[in-house]
């Protein structure tokens, strides 16, 4: 797993993964950033779903984004760490990763799911991706190149010393 800095729609992959809401209606954050880069058709391409439940993703196509997909994954509101946050946000990257793989994707890009406006502490979001990606990538055999696209610097901090990087 690599890790880069920046806006996550400046990076060329296979699959770009944002952290989208249950309406799949665009919203802040990441989520606001691909549907402005892709431009209009993503969100009218979205209409053709009716929602995602959390822990859960869909795919569209990337439009003007430099991807072929989008996958729009639907992490945990944080509560207080005892209502299943972490079997959700787990379950989003491991829902990532079957979708990628559907569309035989060789490259994905993650942000940090969950960890804006959704409240979920860093450390524990970030290690939970780290963890379910591998884990996901192990079952599911996927060997493509995943990168984690952190936005500020100290997510960035964290996840190198998550990897040691």
């Amino acid at each position: 797993m690599r890790i880069l800095k920046g806006d996550i729609t400046s990076f060329k992959a296979d699959v770009l993964v944002t952290a989208a809401n249950t309406y799949l209606r665009g919203g802040g954050g990441v989520d606001a950033a691909v549907h402005q880069a892709a431009g209009p058709e993503l969100l009218e391409s979205l209409k053709d779903h009716n929602g995602c439940e959390t822990g859960d993703a869909v795919i569209t196509e990337a439009f003007n984004l430099d991807a072929k997909y989008v996958i729009h994954a639907v992490g945990p509101i944080y509560e207080d760490g005892n209502n299943e946050e972490a079997k959700l946000l787990a379950s989003a990257y491991k829902r990532s990763i079957e979708l990628a793989k559907s569309v035989d994707a060789k490259s994905i890009l993650f942000p940090a799911i969950s960890t804006g406006v959704y409240g979920y502490p860093l450390e524990e979001a970030l290690s939970i991706a780290v963890d379910s990606i591998n884990l996901a990538c192990n079952e599911l055999n996927f060997l493509g190149d995943i990168a984690m696209v952190c936005f500020d610097g100290k997510t960035y901090s964290l996840l190198s010393e998550l990897l040691n990087q």
